[in-house]
């Protein structure tokens, strides 16, 4: 079951609240290939920013095995996972090439790493610091990777300075 054979597919196991790394080591430990795309956010709490990795798809999590061998029932007792994603009482397999466009832009810790070149005029998300959260346009990109960017902020449009790997792209 654990070989990387072309009957196995990608499917979705929808997770029990605050469960995700107990479903996950329980269904690694059956056997199953498990994958869960994160993301880094930051977040303001009490007058902190706090910066943490925060799953892509929150409740979800992508389970590979080969849904002819009849191992799937497993995956709906699993602790932590309250349902296999299906349709008409079967599971319902995920595009192939979905999982692994999402598995090349991950580094090994499964963090989405963006690459993209940058250009003027490309809008952004801005992923950590004071402007979390916040779209932006960038206006131009410094040697240093410094990222200057345009954002309204309080109904006026203010030219920011942000780093490059706190920003991303839409």
């Amino acid at each position: 079951m654990a070989s990387e054979d072309q009957t196995e597919k990608w499917f979705l196991a929808q997770l029990k609240p605050n469960s995700l790394r107990i479903a996950q080591k329980n269904l690694e430990r059956q056997g199953f290939k498990t994958f869960m795309p994160l993301e880094e956010t930051t977040q303001r709490r009490s007058k902190q920013f706090i910066t943490q990795d925060r799953p892509l798809f929150p409740g979800y999590l992508f389970v590979r095995f080969d849904p002819a061998m009849g191992y799937w029932r497993r995956i709906n007792s699993t602790q932590g996972v309250s349902r296999l994603v299906s349709f008409g009482g079967a599971p319902a397999a995920v595009p192939s090439t979905l999982v692994a466009q999402l598995e090349a832009t991950t580094d090994s810790e499964g963090r989405i790493v963006t690459e993209a070149p940058l250009t003027a005029g490309m809008e952004v998300k801005v992923t950590q610091g004071a402007f979390a959260d916040f779209v932006a346009t960038v206006q131009s990109i410094a040697p240093e990777r410094r990222v200057w960017v345009l954002m309204d902020i309080m109904g006026k449009e203010t030219r920011v300075a942000i780093p490059g790997d706190h920003i991303r792209t839409l």
